[in-house]
């Protein structure tokens, strides 16, 4: 049986929805991060050195990064090929977003949570308003306006699609549905854009993505 490793309100909420979809027997381990540095138990290093999320085994074998897990469980599970691109136009859309994710859109996300974090990490008094000065100056001329212009790209796509690779759903949904719903509660911008937060409630109301998160237990992100 497949084994998801879940960290709670983490990339591996993606993994439940695509289990869920493909209708296969699996169990759920989970893990919760630390209270004080919000980062993944020490648990998870057995499981895979770098002890990061998700993560999941089956037959034996660790399959790790969350595009890898995708490609692996559609591969092997998805029989009637539903999440198989019917055509190269698609293949290929499918393959760019999914690589999408995690090569351009997330670092942008991730660098806007740590310098945010900076503004507010303990610090001697005397530091601090130099701290805020070089975060806020890093977020308004360098994060934010890379931010906007990834999420009006993505919404220019939705605008004209309504799954990432066309008409049907794909390996680049699965993977896309993160880093979207993360953009919904780090970036003003994201709010205000019709097609990514119809794409977002339309993901939400799905029954298999729903189904996800009651075996996932509480995520921030729905």
């Amino acid at each position: 049986m497949i084994t998801l490793h879940h960290l709670e309100n983490s990339r591996s909420q993606r993994i439940l929805w695509l289990l869920e979809e493909l209708g296969v027997d699996y169990e759920i381990k989970l893990y919760k991060r630390d209270a004080k540095t919000n980062l993944a138990p020490k648990e998870l290093k057995a499981i895979h050195p770098l002890g990061k999320s998700p993560l999941i085994t089956d037959d034996g074998q660790v399959v790790a990064e969350s595009a890898v897990i995708i490609n692996y469980l559609i591969n092997k599970y998805d029989a009637d090929k539903k999440f198989s691109s019917s055509d190269a136009k698609s293949a290929q859309q499918a393959d760019y977003w999914l690589h999408f994710a995690e090569g351009s859109m997330m670092p942008f996300l991730v660098m806007t949570l740590v310098f945010n974090k900076i503004k507010t990490a303990p610090m001697p008094f005397f530091a601090r308003p130099i701290a805020r000065k070089i975060a806020d100056q890093v977020m308004n001329t360098f994060l934010a306006p890379n931010v906007e212009n990834t999420l009006r790209y993505v919404e220019a796509h939705l605008s004209q699609n309504t799954w990432f690779a066309g008409e049907t759903m794909s390996a680049a949904d699965f993977q896309m549905i993160f880093p979207l719903e993360a953009a919904m509660t780090r970036s003003d911008v994201a709010s205000k854009l019709p097609a990514i937060n119809a794409w977002v409630k339309k993901v939400h109301a799905l029954p298999a993505y729903q189904a996800g998160l009651k075996k996932g237990g509480p995520y921030d992100y729905a």
